[in-house]
C-alpha cells in the first residue's frame, strides 16, 4: 500500500515505474522468446504496454503469453488509472480551500480578538453593552475546535 501511495503521489515515480516496467517486461520478453533482438521486445513491451497491439511481433511461447497477459493488466488495472487519477486531481482544484497562510492568519487574528475580548470582559466600560461574554466564549470554542480538529478554525456564528 505504501508503494502504491507514493506512486499515485509522483510524476516522476510514476514515470520512473512505467519505464522499468517496460524494460523489465521486454527484457523478459527477449528472453523467453529467443528469436527476437532487444529492440524488438522494447518494441514490443510498449505496443503490449499501450494496448495497441499492431501484431507485427507476438509472443508465440507459453510464457511469452503469460507475460504479455500481466503486462496488459498491469496497464490497464493500475499504470493508466494511476496517470489518469494523477492528471484528473491537477484539473479539481477547490479555489475556495484557504491556504496554510491564510489558515495562520486566521488563527492569529482569532487570538487577537480572545485577548481583546478578554480583557474587554475584565474591565468593561459602563457605556458599553456587556457583549464580551458571549463573543469571548464563542471565540474560545472556535479555538479549541480549531486546536482538536487539526486543522483551519471553523467559526460558528450563533444568533
Amino acid at each position: 500500500m505504501y508503494l502504491l501511495r507514493r506512486l499515485t503521489n509522483s510524476p516522476r515515480a510514476l514515470l520512473f515505474s512505467y519505464l522499468l516496467l517496460i524494460v523489465v517486461s521486454g527484457g523478459l520478453y527477449r528472453l523467453f522468446e529467443h528469436d527476437k533482438t532487444l529492440g524488438d521486445a522494447l518494441w514490443w513491451a510498449v505496443v503490449t504496454a499501450s494496448t495497441v497491439g499492431y501484431g507485427d511481433t507476438y509472443p508465440t511461447t507459453v510464457p511469452g503469453r503469460i507475460l504479455a497477459g500481466l503486462l496488459i493488466s498491469v496497464m490497464v488495472l493500475f499504470v493508466i488509472p494511476l496517470i489518469t487519477a494523477h492528471f484528473a486531481s491537477k484539473l479539481i482544484v477547490n479555489n475556495d480551500a484557504f491556504v496554510h497562510e491564510e489558515q495562520e492568519e486566521i488563527k492569529a487574528q482569532l487570538r487577537e480578538i480572545r485577548a481583546m475580548l478578554q480583557a474587554r470582559h475584565e474591565q468593561p466600560s459602563a457605556d458599553e453593552p456587556e457583549l464580551a461574554t458571549p463573543l469571548l466564549s464563542i471565540a474560545r470554542q472556535t479555538d479549541q475546535d480549531s486546536r482538536s480538529a487539526g486543522h483551519e478554525a471553523v467559526v460558528r456564528v450563533v444568533p
